[in-house]
């Protein structure tokens, strides 16, 4: 999904409740109904674990494109942990000014299947 799903009418995500003047409880039960409405279209698609029918699609286009032995692209992200408990704060704590963050990790294949 892109940046201006979350970007309505150019105000953050966290400011939405005050600027169309709705609770927070509110805007949380509309998220996730939000949730539930993509995952129950889009997860017998792509919200799945791969089978062998799709690795073997995925390695070969990745054959036929050069890259022999590949299933997608990976792509890391830092996602700060503001409420890391602290027994586990050492664990989670990157170089990156002594924050908490959990990585979060995504394959993508060339058609965007996540």
């Amino acid at each position: 999904m892109q940046r201006p799903l979350f970007l309505p009418y150019g105000v953050a995500a966290d400011a939405c409740d005050e600027y169309v003047k709705i609770g927070e409880k509110t805007t949380l039960e509309c998220l996730c109904k939000f949730c539930e409405g993509i995952i129950s279209i889009f997860e017998k698609g792509y919200m799945r674990r791969a089978s062998a029918e799709d690795l073997q699609r995925l390695h070969h286009v990745g054959s036929e494109r050069g890259f022999p032995r590949i299933v997608g692209s990976i792509d890391c992200m830092h996602w700060q942990w503001k409420n890391c408990p602290k027994a586990w704060k050492r664990q989670f704590t990157s170089g990156q000014k002594g924050t908490t963050t959990v990585i979060l990790e995504a394959v993508a294949s060339y058609d965007l299947w996540i």
